[in-house]
């Protein structure tokens, strides 16, 4: 409960920096993702259908975003059915660096409901509340390929790091749709390998790739609908499990409207 409310302080902070700082109103965006499965670094979640609502504020760089998981499917009774399984939340902050594009903040999980007594051996019967430090950098490498990369750190109940790699490529159709194609790569530190895997053999290295296909429509200028079918899998089997792989391909649909 402490992590919460230290995460709390922490939007609030942010919140409150944006609102100081900012010289034009912040946006708000919400959002409705609706996925037939959770797949979270290489790792299934939940193998079955899912709905995951999001809030986000920004202005001026300082952003706060509230994510949550509702499990519809049971996962083979590991998860309860129609419930929210996971809430996570986000204060950040992205500036640029001359071209390059950087962010930073603080990422709270919290876990409402714990998976029960009948998971397989090697993957968690429960997953405590943790909290992550982050940072980010973009290049833009234009005609439409991007680069970024990020570092994630837990400090809290796993005390290691995650790093990711990833180039995308975008393409607009037309002033209302864009499509998009993207790759990433992560790379795990021992303790985070050890932690997750339930395996105290587990070992540092490349710990699981995605590649992800999308589709993007503006319906107006609020409000958008756009698709995705993602491919994730372990790099390493070392590294990443294949207990805790059960799902390779899985996609959604998502609405968001900004006010």
């Amino acid at each position: 409960m402490k992590r919460i409310f230290s995460m709390a302080a922490l939007v609030a902070l942010a919140a409150g920096g944006a609102a100081t700082q900012a010289s034009a109103a912040a946006t708000v965006t919400t959002a409705l993702d609706a996925n037939s499965a959770y797949v979270w670094r290489g790792m299934t979640a939940n193998k079955g259908f899912v709905l995951q609502p999001s809030v986000d504020v920004s202005a001026n760089g300082f952003g706060v975003n509230v994510w949550a998981n509702y499990d519809v499917a049971d996962n083979d009774g590991n998860a309860e059915r129609n419930k929210f399984s996971e809430v996570d939340l986000t204060a950040s902050y992205a500036f640029k660096m001359g071209a390059v594009d950087a962010s930073a903040g603080a990422i709270a999980y919290t876990f409402p409901t714990t998976y029960p007594a009948n998971n397989p051996p090697g993957v968690a019967k429960s997953i405590s509340n943790t909290t992550e430090l982050f940072a980010g950098l973009g290049y833009d490498l234009g005609a439409g390929f991007a680069v970024s990369t990020k570092l994630y750190y837990d400090f809290d109940q796993v005390k290691d790091f995650y790093l990711t790699a990833g180039l995308g490529y975008t393409y607009s159709l037309n002033t209302k749709t864009t499509l998009g194609l993207n790759g990433t790569i992560g790379y795990a530190g021992a303790e985070f390998a050890r932690f997750y895997n339930v395996d105290p053999t587990a070992n540092a290295g490349f710990f699981n790739y995605l590649l992800t296909a999308s589709a993007k429509y503006a319906v107006t200028d609020a409000f958008s609908v756009s698709a995705n079918i993602n491919y994730s899998d372990s790099l390493d089997h070392d590294v990443l499990k294949e207990a805790n792989v059960k799902t390779n391909v899985f996609g959604g649909i998502s609405l968001a409207y900004t006010f």
